[in-house]
């Protein structure tokens, strides 16, 4: 691991201050801010999810819950409707806990330190650094996975970025960055523009080095490395799995069972599952299947960070007229008209929309 810029540090973090305030974003519905509830929020939203889609989700989000107090009065089953669709659900359940805590130990409002921001639960030393950076100007670097690109280029710092050595190697060099910059830096744009370059001009695929308010000093763009920084990972091959799910209509309702936590879709609602069709079947008899067996539909695949989801639904109704069928703990019968509030998970919404709306 290396790191070999060779470009004094001086000028970089102004530079980067005064590109943001010509040609940064400054509309999207979380800037204008100093609300730290609300630029937490933001944060955890737009982690491994795009900004065009946070932004239906946040404000919907605040929508309901809007500040901290809500949240935390809220409980699991209100706050995961608001997140069904956005993936990573611990997120949304980590995110409640935070506001609970929030609640319990600092009176309901947010720490002004990222130091004490960072202990708060679902908050790692990058997000906190970023919501006491846009809540109190506090100057504290972050490390998010655009930034990461920026500093890797710009200084040359080779390595897996999720190693500790390389890490390390970043935060320095981040904390480098500002004990060279002006006192008066705006650590607002300063911040704001990192992941603005990040976002808009370095960029994964085809960063746009012309228009790089940093193309002087860049080591990669120097060396004509820029797509070997940062350092790719060996990719691995991805683990696939088969899941059978089953579309049980009674009469206007359909058989939903809440997903355990911790859990890829953890305190969401999905169909049963199943690994096969002797299982589907057997489990489609014992809750009355009136009729012919369970018809397959379309099947499809959906991909997560770790394995790829083979999904194959299969449609059946079950019983004729009275009232819904009893079921065990940890399922329901949910009406059809109540599947557009209820926390799906977006592969499942995908089936039942297909089948009724």
């Amino acid at each position: 691991m290396t790191s070999s810029s060779g470009t004094p540090l001086a000028d970089f973090a102004s530079t980067i201050v005064q590109w943001q305030q010509e040609h940064g974003r400054h509309h999207l519905p979380w800037q204008g801010t100093r609300d730290p509830y609300r630029i937490w929020l933001s944060e955890i939203m737009l982690q491994q999810t795009q900004v065009a889609t946070v932004i239906g989700y946040y404000e919907r989000f605040l929508q309901r819950f809007p500040d901290i107090a809500a949240l935390a009065a809220a409980s699991q089953d209100e706050v995961m409707p608001y997140w069904a669709g956005l993936g990573y659900y611990a997120r949304a359940r980590n995110l409640h806990r935070c506001a609970q805590t929030l609640v319990a130990q600092w009176n309901g409002r947010f720490p002004e330190q990222s130091a004490d921001i960072a202990t708060l639960p679902g908050i790692g030393p990058s997000t906190a650094a970023a919501i006491a950076a846009f809540a109190h100007g506090e100057r504290s670097p972050i490390m998010d996975g655009n930034v990461k690109r920026v500093f890797t280029r710009y200084f040359g710092i080779h390595g897996i970025t999720s190693e500790r050595a390389t890490e390390k190697a970043l935060w320095e060099q981040a904390h480098a960055a500002l004990a060279c910059a002006p006192a008066s830096l705006d650590m607002i744009a300063y911040t704001q523009g990192l992941m603005d370059l990040g976002s808009q001009r370095c960029t994964r695929g085809r960063p746009a080095c012309a228009a790089c308010p940093l193309q002087a000093g860049c080591y990669a763009r120097r060396n004509a490395c820029q797509h070997e920084l940062p350092t790719p990972k060996k990719k691995k091959a991805i683990p696939e799995r088969l899941c059978l799910m089953l579309v049980a209509r009674h009469n206007d309702h359909i058989l939903l069972e809440r997903q355990p936590s911790p859990g890829i879709w953890g305190g969401l609602w999905s169909l049963p599952k199943y690994e096969d069709r002797l299982t589907l079947e057997a489990a489609s008899l014992a809750l009355g299947m009136s009729g012919a067996p369970p018809q397959k539909m379309a099947a499809f695949s959906h991909t997560f960070t770790h394995f790829k989801l083979h999904i194959e639904p299969w449609y059946t109704e079950v019983g004729s007229g009275g009232a819904v069928m009893e079921v065990g703990k940890g399922r329901s019968w949910t009406a059809i008209g109540e599947l557009s509030e209820t926390a799906l998970p977006a592969p499942v919404r995908k089936i039942l929309d297909g089948l009724f709306f």
